[in-house]
């Protein structure tokens, strides 16, 4: 996969302007909705379980986010990801800070038993847990620095047995699929200083899902286009002595101007 189809599956999203269902959670739901307007697509944040398999349907993807679980919140994701595999619609799961607890270990756990998942985007923690190993957490965030090495072996063999497309986010970014791994050595040590972005490339994944049938190219777009966004945030972030605050301004403005529609 090159930049112009990157480039191509932008424009798409800005011609189509699909409907991505997202259930997130309630640090980062705001964050995530803004970065989805600013690639060209519509969000919609619906996640009471009365209404989720209506609202997905008519959606083109769904995104699953358990980083603020609540117990009507993951039966509505079970509820979405049936109705969504029913309908051909991709789902993506981003299993926010799995390892945290045995309640989070056992939601993700229920939803893969009976979700089709196209996409689990995780950090090195996160899916060196699904994957049955020990992690190191501080929080959300991984404390582990495994080699890429390391974490193709583990994200291969975690597609293989999920039949999804596995990325992992780190330093170096490792996605596999059942046949194939990319590896992005692009983006920015200052998208750690904000909190969100893991969620915000994982509304991005989503939104290119929405418009390829190749689900390895949305995982790899969706982290590439963060990644380089953080890039560009950061040198305009520098520029004039900002912040973190400034930053988080400027790497929702990088994505909407990135793949400007030609």
């Amino acid at each position: 996969m090159d930049i112009d189809t990157i480039g191509e599956l932008s424009n798409k999203i800005k011609q189509e302007k699909p409907l991505v269902h997202l259930i997130s959670n309630s640090v980062t739901s705001n964050d995530c909705a803004n970065i989805v307007l600013a690639m060209g697509a519509s969000p919609i944040m619906a996640m009471d379980s009365r209404e989720v398999e209506e609202v997905v349907s008519k959606a083109k993807a769904l995104v699953l986010n358990i980083g603020t679980i609540e117990k009507d919140v993951a039966r509505s994701m079970i509820l979405a990801g049936k109705k969504a595999n029913s309908l051909n619609i991709p789902v993506v799961l981003d299993p926010v800070g799995v390892g945290i607890s045995k309640l989070r270990q056992n939601i993700v756990r229920e939803i893969l038993e009976n979700v089709h998942i196209a996409i689990i985007k995780g950090n090195q923690a996160e899916i060196k847990i699904l994957y049955g190993l020990r992690a190191n957490f501080k929080g959300v965030d991984s404390e582990d620095n495994d080699s890429i090495e390391f974490m193709a072996e583990i994200s291969q063999d975690l597609s293989k047995k999920t039949n999804s497309v596995v990325a992992v986010t780190g330093k170096v970014d490792v996605i596999s699929s059942l046949d194939e791994t990319i590896y992005l050595y692009n983006g920015h040590e200052m998208l750690r200083s904000i909190t969100g972005t893991g969620c915000m490339g994982t509304a991005l994944v989503g939104v290119f899902s929405s418009v390829t049938d190749n689900v390895l190219n949305a995982a790899v777009a969706g982290i590439y286009s963060l990644n380089r966004a953080g890039e560009i945030a950061y040198e305009k972030t520098k520029s004039f002595g900002g912040g973190s605050g400034s930053f988080k301004a400027n790497l929702i403005d990088a994505v909407y101007k990135t793949y400007e529609k030609q």
